[in-house]
């Protein structure tokens, strides 16, 4: 695929999470080589849009409404899709670079069980197959016209969860894990290009000294910061 000038990306707005959404945000634009356009993808803009009633599973805003990325793209090009629970360790052009029009949709494709029954705020650690692969997702929208508005709000969470909007498992391509690692699942990993706070990001007391904490914290300090000179 030949790269795009500006790379599309949509990120997971949460009223619970809010610093989440700005601390990615920091440590996008501050490892990209090319231009990034960044849209939140946040309820309160998607009003006469997105009107499904949360589920009592769902553990964030955005759990469905983030399968509207490619109508809000015009099923034009590719964009990519995170969680705001995460950190960029790496410049985000390197995984545009991987893009693969064979694919609709490529994801890192994790074989696990969370360790958990409970995450963060209480909410409920559900278990189900394709757990998620679908929290970061660099998608070919034109390949994803099944993803209508009248389908995101209709459709079940395993529906759109496990990509049945897809007309078969050979239109999920792979990405390497280190593009989706899984922060307390998986061990420290220094190669990590996206740290995932899955089980609940630094900015909670409960995990407060997660691995890659220290980083966030100095990128959401570089986020507030005012010096006021050049």
């Amino acid at each position: 695929m030949a790269q795009s000038r500006v790379l599309d990306i949509y990120i997971g707005y949460d009223r619970q999470e809010v610093v989440a959404y700005h601390v990615l945000a920091q440590s996008l634009l501050e490892r990209s080589s090319l231009p990034v356009r960044l849209t939140p993808i946040n309820l309160s803009n998607l009003q006469g849009v997105f009107g499904r009633d949360p589920a009592a599973t769902q553990s964030t805003e955005f759990s469905f409404s983030r399968f509207l990325t490619p109508w809000l793209s015009n099923y034009d090009g590719w964009s990519l899709f995170m969680d705001c629970d995460m950190l960029a360790r790496a410049d985000i052009a390197d995984l545009f670079a991987l893009a693969d029009d064979r694919y609709a949709v490529m994801v890192a494709q994790h074989d696990y069980t969370p360790r958990d029954t409970v995450k963060f705020l209480d909410h409920a650690q559900t278990r189900y197959a394709k757990k998620n692969w679908s929290s970061v997702m660099l998608l070919n929208n034109a390949r994803c016209r099944a993803l209508t508005p009248q389908y995101v709000n209709e459709a079940s969470g395993l529906q759109l969860h496990q990509f049945h909007w897809l007309e078969g498992e050979d239109q999920i391509g792979a990405l390497p894990l280190e593009w989706n690692w899984l922060v307390g699942e998986y061990g420290f990993n220094p190669d990590a290009r996206i740290a995932h706070f899955t089980r609940g990001g630094p900015y909670f007391e409960a995990y407060a000294d997660s691995d890659y904490a220290d980083e966030w914290r100095a990128v959401a300090a570089r986020a507030t910061a005012a010096q006021g000179k050049l």
